[in-house]
């Protein structure tokens, strides 16, 4: 059950999650798929090192953080499973396994005869989504605090979106960050679709927070203005 003071009672007696039926990739469809912490500055890899002379499939590799204000450095030690384009780098992010709102569907593919000899990264189709964060905080997540959970759940900041997941193993409730919304490969080894999508009015609204967070505002129609109407009339009076 939604609490009365969440977005999600404005559509009850509608669901807001349902049945994903297909099982398949859909707009507002709940997937399980890598995340990386966006946040945080990535690490490069640069080989510097061999523990065998001749073998050159292997390396030993130097980290250090990837600044984009620093000046890129040409590889000297050629490695066969790091071949590097001009102008690349390796990067690697700290990710995690989130569950993820859908957003767009798989963008569609490109001729193949329109790509040959182009590399695969180039056109791979890709569909966007947003990740989820657990609220409570355990040894595994550091949480969020309950005023800023309640500040989140009455809409007062565009990029965040209250929810309860319906998922049986995970937190009990969640924070969507729309300003998280990215590309995930659309390869069937980058994602796993889970039993449930968000319902048609439920997507409408999400849509809506998107434009809030993209455009700067939302319709004056807006399900999202009577919304918060009704809590500052409660929360304020």
């Amino acid at each position: 059950m939604y609490p009365e003071d969440s977005l999600q009672s404005i559509v009850a007696p509608s669901p807001w999650w349902t049945k994903n039926e297909s099982n398949k990739l859909c707009r507002g469809a709940l997937v399980f798929s890598f995340a990386p912490h966006v946040d945080q500055v990535p690490y490069t890899f640069e080989p510097i090192g061999r523990k065998t002379a001749t073998e050159h499939d292997s390396a030993i590799v130097l980290v250090s953080p990837l600044k984009v204000s620093q000046p890129l450095k040409k590889a000297a030690l050629p490695v066969a499973a790091m071949t590097l384009h001009e102008s690349e780098v390796w990067a690697a992010y700290r990710a995690k396994k989130r569950p993820c709102l859908v957003f767009s569907v798989e963008s569609l593919s490109v001729d193949k005869t329109l790509t040959q000899g182009k590399p695969n990264h180039a056109t791979a189709p890709t569909f966007l989504a947003a990740p989820f964060y657990g609220v409570d905080k355990n040894v595994k997540r550091s949480g969020y605090s309950p005023e800023f959970v309640e500040r989140v759940r009455h809409c007062e900041y565009s990029q965040f979106h209250w929810d309860k997941l319906p998922l049986t193993n995970g937190p009990d409730e969640s924070i969507l960050r729309l300003d998280h919304l990215q590309p995930f490969g659309a390869h069937h080894d980058a994602y796993k679709v889970s039993d449930y999508k968000l319902s048609s009015d439920a997507m409408d609204i999400l849509d809506e927070l998107l434009r809030w967070l993209v455009w700067g505002g939302v319709p004056e129609e807006s399900m999202i203005l009577a919304y918060r109407e009704m809590i500052e009339s409660i929360f304020t009076s």
